[in-house]
């Protein structure tokens, strides 16, 4: 009985780990990346996390403007309950789940409307002092 208990435990030894990750990247690269808030790095950047879900993630370069968007990390088949434990703790192997998300920057536009407000303003002296 001893042994047997013992070759139980043996096989329980063997421990499962899953390594989250994920990558954005950026056209143009060089990008600040922030997730959630959090300053990360410049594209192509990488971080590990332990939660599946949605995570804000923007991204700032000089000339481009501001790119913000909500990213879905869906939680696979393998991590959902009961089935976590199982994959976590007794799998015998080790699980990458490498996500990696593109997102595309635009061109900075000028901003017009400051133009357009000095030209009115202009318009108006120039009336106003009979031009």
């Amino acid at each position: 009985m001893r042994r047997l208990v013992t070759a139980f435990l043996l096989l329980l030894l063997p421990s499962g780990c899953v390594h989250r990750r994920v990558t954005i990247n950026s056209n143009p690269p060089g990008a600040l990346v922030r997730i959630d808030g959090k300053d990360i790095g410049y594209t192509p950047a990488s971080i590990d996390y332990t939660w599946y879900g949605t995570r804000e993630v923007q991204l700032i370069k000089d000339g481009y403007e501001t790119q913000t968007q909500l990213v879905n990390i869906k939680t696979p088949w393998y991590q959902r309950f009961p089935l976590d434990f199982v994959s976590d703790n007794f799998l015998g192997t080790h699980i990458r789940d490498h996500r990696r998300f593109d997102i595309s920057m635009r061109p900075k536009q000028p901003d017009v409307s400051q133009d357009v407000i000095e030209r009115g303003r202009s318009l108006r002296s120039q009336a106003v002092h009979g031009m």
